[in-house]
């Protein structure tokens, strides 16, 4: 995809019409080659946000690693254990071919929306990038109470969040009907692949963040610059065990 080392359209294709962990076993070799891998940019901002306003932390989590983009930023800013926890055998495969040999770095694999019981407690800060798509609204209460239970008390959970897109743009319309798309296709084949760009707005988020146990900030990523009317285009979301 957009590169000779990526999928095909057919195996793009076939990944679509499988379910989220399977899809992801079968495309994991050739992600990083996809514009769905985080891009360093972005792993970079909210790695220099993190430093500046936080410092350094104890142990970091890696929420949906994926092939493990993240977890070099997480062993900078963490002194102790770095975990990546998806559910895709195969991403965290890819993942772990690239930390062989590292001592503080360990993946696992698990659903998200539960987290196994020996994370609990264990973690200062916890990360996530480009995988709440996955997870429909009615899903969040279970997916950030156990990123909460995974944290220690005074935890930090960051990630970065979009500004929303106005019906004006082009990309409105594209992701729009990518949704549409996806839903029919979920309406009439089985297993689903749920994959959305629309179900994670900002004021919903904070709502279940602050019902799942977490004081809830926003801090301009100011890297990516500002929208005409003075609005960042992405910001950190940082949400705070109490």
């Amino acid at each position: 995809m957009f590169s000779s080392h990526g999928p095909s359209v057919r195996e793009l294709a076939v990944q679509g019409l499988s379910s989220v962990e399977r899809g992801y076993d079968l495309l994991a070799p050739k992600f990083d080659h996809t514009p769905f891998r985080t891009p360093d940019r972005m792993l970079d901002a909210v790695e220099e946000t993190l430093a500046q306003r936080e410092g350094a932390f104890g142990a970091g989590l890696d929420v949906c690693c994926g092939t493990g983009a993240g977890i070099g930023m997480l062993r900078r800013l963490c002194r102790d254990r770095v975990t990546g926890v998806d559910l895709s055998a195969g991403m965290l495969a890819e993942a772990g071919r690239s930390h062989t040999g590292d001592d503080r770095v360990d993946f696992v694999q698990a659903d998200a929306r539960a987290l196994p019981s020996g994370l609990a407690g264990s973690y200062d800060l916890a990360v996530s990038f480009g995988a709440f798509g996955h997870f429909l609204p009615s899903e969040r209460p279970a997916l950030f109470s156990g990123v909460r239970s995974a944290l220690r008390v005074g935890g930090v959970f960051a990630f970065p969040i979009g500004a929303p897109i106005p019906p004006s743009s082009p990309v409105w319309w594209a992701v729009a009907g990518f949704d549409a798309a996806m839903r029919v296709r979920n309406a009439v084949w089985r297993p689903p692949f749920v994959m959305y760009y629309r179900t994670f707005p900002l004021s919903g988020v904070r709502a279940d963040l602050r019902a799942a146990g977490f004081t809830v900030e926003t801090v301009p990523l100011e890297h990516f610059g500002r929208q005409a009317g003075g609005a960042p285009r992405w910001r950190l979301v940082l949400a705070r065990r109490v």
